[in-house]
């Protein structure tokens, strides 16, 4: 059963990420992650609720509340990143780095978590890491935009880094925390950062603007995140 949850959730991610590259076409990266967090902060605290796991908030103890919010705060940066790295990339180069954050986080659970490191899993981080590469490392085709090109491997490698931190931050975070609770209580931490985001670079104005299909793919791709997250 297992695996057909991991399938789903592999699914919902893809769907994430072409939705989201459809809806942030017109709209700003940042103002289009705050909009589509408010979807799925709204997914998870859905689910709290469902499975009644809200009464466990005060049994919070105050190391997990740190790393649950430096968790959040990470999963905010890798989001904004990644969602910057798709208005300016092609989707099928930036998901590919996004997701080498495994490589990082088995380095970083081995540094920092102790976990232990075989040679399988030596194999898999070469294997990653050269995949990744190749699937990058196709000769541009298209004319002009260079700069924005080139930008964009800033950002999707940025995006990896914060979503290796968020996993090592969160597996410390949650070792007492439901982790429907901590998932929520995470999201919200990744709304606030988001909204204040949007509202520093002076962006918020353009909610007016977005146009309905638009919105409706953010939307969408919010809806997409959750299901990953609940498969």
């Amino acid at each position: 059963m297992w695996i057909l949850f991991a399938v789903l959730s592999a699914v919902f991610a893809a769907l994430t990420s072409i939705l989201a590259k459809v809806g942030i076409d017109g709209v700003n990266s940042n103002l289009a992650t705050a909009i589509r967090t408010i979807v799925v902060l709204a997914m998870a605290w859905g689910m709290v609720f469902l499975t009644n796991a809200q009464g466990g908030i005060t049994s919070i103890s105050r190391k997990s509340w740190l790393f649950l919010i430096l968790s959040g705060l990470a999963t905010g940066a890798s989001w904004l990143c990644y969602y910057r790295a798709l208005q300016l990339g092609e989707a099928s180069k930036v998901v590919p780095i996004d997701k080498s954050s495994t490589v990082l986080t088995i380095l970083l659970a081995f540094i920092f978590l102790h976990e232990g490191v075989t040679p399988a899993k030596l194999a898999a981080v070469f294997l990653i890491g050269a995949g990744t590469m190749l699937m990058i490392s196709r000769k541009e085709t298209e004319a002009g935009g260079s700069r924005s090109r080139g930008s964009w491997i800033i950002f999707a490698f940025l995006s990896a880094v914060f979503a290796s931190l968020t996993a090592i931050l969160g597996k410390i975070g949650i070792t007492d925390v439901d982790s429907n609770l901590g998932t929520a209580i995470r999201t919200t931490v990744v709304l606030v950062m988001a909204w204040i985001m949007v509202f520093v670079t002076g962006k918020q104005h353009e909610i007016k603007k977005i146009e309905k299909r638009e919105l409706f793919f953010i939307v969408l791709s919010g809806l997409a995140t959750g299901a990953s997250w609940l498969c």
